[in-house]
């Protein structure tokens, strides 16, 4: 039987096109002609898109890999390797990777088997048998174990039993660090209270959580996390991407190949101004919580409307300089990456680079950092976080020129 297989690839329950998986392990990628005739067809990604906005059905096959916007819908780390191997495929082979999770991935991509026989095939599986149609078939993209979850009427949350329809992610307690599900709690509620567009957020005892598989392990800590996903609403789901398919970046590079200014082009050409203010914002307040690690795959867009991209709401902020102490953001500004070289004279620069509204941009990032200081010294006392880490965040914001300019 030849190792030819084929995926399906849904956007809003309508065929888009056909992902093909050679005997030689090289994925191509076609666009299906309706879609690619289609004027009115709903917005799969920017990456498919030239500068003028206009559509390039063609795509670049890659080897092993899915080709990067499908792979970025994918879990890495712990995750990834959990759910491979509970589907009894190989974690490298994405394609296959793909297929076990494309009932539930982010947005409103589904992936479905061709019918080429068996799935996956006896040869591509890691153990003959391993297989279960009762694993989770759902994918959430990042590292950090999570699930998808459904609220309960009266609290507590519960992981359906195959992973699938849950409109909320439930974060768990990190093996490595302490208390970071409150963490981010904390730092979600503050970007709230300072009018920043965040999904409602929960603290949740992991005693109020039913259905979580049997295999974790012991986990650390009391708390989990639990965020109401803005890609799945009462309408249906709501298409997304984050920025590392909007630039076509794999997610091993999603700490390099584009840099903040990157994302402000992309959101100040296609998004607008209302997009430019929120992103200084969050930009702004992730440099003086001190949060590390909002790399590509941490800013997003979504599609309400299924054509034109707005800023998804906030996501995974946290402080993470209470666990490594850095120095510098995930990707650089313009020309540094250093935290502390935030000022009134860099973001000028990026804005002259970019091409943004520099008046509107300074104003934004002064407004940001006064309202900071004014919502961090009434509420850093009512955070589920310890002393520790609030001294760690007050000393890092003084260090940021653009705090002491404001």
């Amino acid at each position: 039987m030849s190792d030819l297989r084929t995926l399906n690839i849904f956007l809003h329950d309508q065929k888009i096109g056909v992902l093909t998986l050679l005997p030689s392990d090289q994925t191509i990628f076609s666009f299906d002609e309706n879609y690619i005739n289609d004027a009115k067809r709903a917005t799969l990604s920017l990456s498919f898109e030239d500068k003028n906005g206009d559509f390039i059905p063609a795509v670049k096959p890659s080897q092993i890999q899915v080709p990067p916007f499908f792979s970025n819908l994918l879990p890495e780390g712990p995750l990834r390797d959990y759910l491979a191997e509970h589907a009894g495929v190989n974690a490298k082979r994405e394609f296959f990777l793909l297929w076990a999770l494309g009932e539930d991935l982010p947005g409103a991509i589904t992936a479905q088997a061709g019918d080429e026989g068996d799935w996956p095939p006896i040869s591509r599986r890691q153990e003959a048998g391993a297989f279960t149609p009762d694993f989770m078939r759902f994918s959430l993209a990042g590292v950090q174990l999570k699930f998808s979850g459904v609220m309960k009427p009266k609290g507590g949350l519960t992981i359906p039993a195959k992973g699938i329809g849950g409109s909320w992610i439930v974060k768990l307690p990190s093996p490595q660090y302490d208390a970071v599900p409150e963490n981010e709690f904390a730092m979600m509620t503050l970007a709230g209270q300072m009018g920043m567009d965040v999904p409602e957020v929960k603290l949740v005892d992991m005693s109020k959580i039913s259905g979580l598989p049997n295999d974790l392990g012991k986990i650390k800590g009391e708390m989990a996390l639990a965020v109401k996903r803005f890609d799945r609403t009462d309408d249906g789901k709501v298409h997304m991407e984050d920025f590392a398919q909007v630039f076509g970046v794999y997610p091993d590079h999603k700490y390099e190949k584009a840099s903040y200014k990157n994302i402000a082009e992309v959101i100040s050409m296609r998004v607008g101004t209302q997009g430019v203010e929120e992103y200084i914002r969050r930009l702004v307040f992730c440099t003086l919580i001190g949060n590390a690690d909002m790399h590509l795959k941490n800013w997003s867009l979504i599609y309400p409307d299924m054509r034109e991209p707005k800023l998804s709401p906030a996501y995974d902020l946290l402080s993470t300089i209470p666990y490594i102490a850095d120095k510098t953001m995930a990707l650089k500004y313009v020309k540094t990456k250093y935290m502390a070289d935030l000022s009134l004279e860099l973001l000028s620069y990026m804005s002259t680079k970019a091409m943004l509204p520099e008046k509107l941009v300074l104003k934004i990032a002064k407004d940001t950092v006064q309202n900071f200081r004014e919502v961090w010294a009434k509420e850093k006392s009512n955070l589920p976080i310890n002393k520790e880490t609030v001294d760690i965040i007050s000393k890092n914001t003084e260090r940021i020129r653009l705090y002491q300019e404001v």
